[in-house]
């Protein structure tokens, strides 16, 4: 029988190839990256014609009650930065995970601050 952890991490593996094949991220318009640990939420906003995180932030630094309300407050965060640097607009990659809970609120917290997603 085949390790049911292997086949997890297979898997996953081929949703984030899968969704990466997608999604490219320029000057204008970067990729804004988002990843989930257990404990925390990072945002990262990448230029990859130049292989550049132009911006990044996580919830280390953000202050809520419930992880779904930090990552609403890291997408403002982001979007805040991301307009600091001269970015209207973000084209958004979710990785490997579905598109609810800390994924969505990331997102929905950026539009919300202003950043065209």
């Amino acid at each position: 029988m085949k390790n049911p952890d292997k086949i997890k991490n297979v898997k996953r593996d081929q949703r984030r190839k899968r969704n990466r094949a997608k999604i490219y991220g320029t000057v204008e318009k970067p990729r804004l990256s988002v990843f989930r640990s257990n404990r925390y939420t990072y945002a990262q906003l990448i230029d990859d014609s130049k292989g550049v995180t132009l911006a990044s932030a996580s919830t280390h630094s953000v202050k809520g009650k419930g992880k779904a309300a930090q990552a609403k407050a890291l997408g403002a965060l982001i979007a805040e930065k991301a307009q600091k640097a001269g970015i209207k607009q973000a084209v958004f990659n979710k990785g490997p995970y579905l598109f609810h809970g800390r994924v969505k609120a990331v997102a929905e917290g950026a539009r919300e601050a202003g950043l065209k997603l």
